[in-house]
């Protein structure tokens, strides 16, 4: 089971994001059956509130059977044609995400932007 749950882990994405504007986006631990837990990042103009986002991750991992919790969210400001992303803020509901490990994660997925990050704003 924990090879199972290991392999639906390794092809969850590190970070899904809007291809641009503002946005509000969660940290989310995802957990396999006995497997290591890894971070991922979620962020979708469509979600009005932070729990959103979190419940539609909760869903789609729950039928790979893997298990989640949301550490914190933020804002986005995806901005390609300037290839920026900038992390901020925080979520009323689940507080503020790291955004240091969320910086790390989007800097893997676009090592060509600038990623910046600032515990002000909302």
């Amino acid at each position: 089971a924990a090879a199972m749950a290991d392999s639906a882990l390794s092809r969850v994405p590190d970070v899904q994001i809007d291809g641009d504007g503002v946005f509000k986006y969660v940290l989310v631990r995802v957990r396999g059956a006995g497997a290591p837990a890894k971070d991922v990042v979620r962020g979708h103009s469509w979600a009005e509130y932070h729990a959103d986002l979190f419940e539609r991750t909760a869903e789609e991992l729950a039928r790979h059977g893997l298990s989640c919790e949301c550490l914190g969210g933020g804002r986005l400001s995806h901005r390609p044609e300037e290839r920026k992303i900038h992390v901020y803020g925080y979520s009323v509901g689940f507080g503020r995400a790291d955004h240091a490990v969320t910086t790390e994660k989007l800097k893997a997925e676009y090592p060509d932007y600038e990623i910046t990050w600032a515990d002000e704003g909302y």
